[in-house]
């Protein structure tokens, strides 16, 4: 009975080594796992030229900025019921209540 657990475990011993190798080969034979991922770009809808006469949106409006100081960028000033705003790099006049564009200096 020793005789015989003494075999198996000196045979354990032995094959071991060759299991682990193969499982080590089998791992390179395998194609690595390729992650690939999907990338959404939103795009805003951004006017790089405005047109005399344009009708400005109210949510087109709400990005603009007031432009209070006209002659600190050397503006004229602007006729009763119109104001300057800036869009992006652009200064647009428009009117106060209808929103349309009377006047455009780009960017300074």
């Amino acid at each position: 009975m020793k005789k015989i657990f003494a075999d198996l475990l000196s045979a354990s011993f032995l094959l071991s080594p060759m299991v682990v190798s193969q499982a080590s080969a089998d791992d390179h034979r395998r194609p690595p796992l390729v992650v690939q991922k999907k990338v959404v770009v939103k795009k805003t809808v951004v006017r790089s030229h405005w047109k005399k006469g344009y009708r400005v949106n109210a949510s087109e409006r709400r990005r603009f900025s007031d432009v209070n100081d006209y002659r600190r960028y050397r503006l004229a000033p602007p006729p009763r019921g119109y104001r300057w705003v800036r869009a992006d790099n652009d200064y647009l006049l428009i009117g106060v209540t209808s929103g349309i564009i009377s006047s455009i200096i780009a960017g300074r």
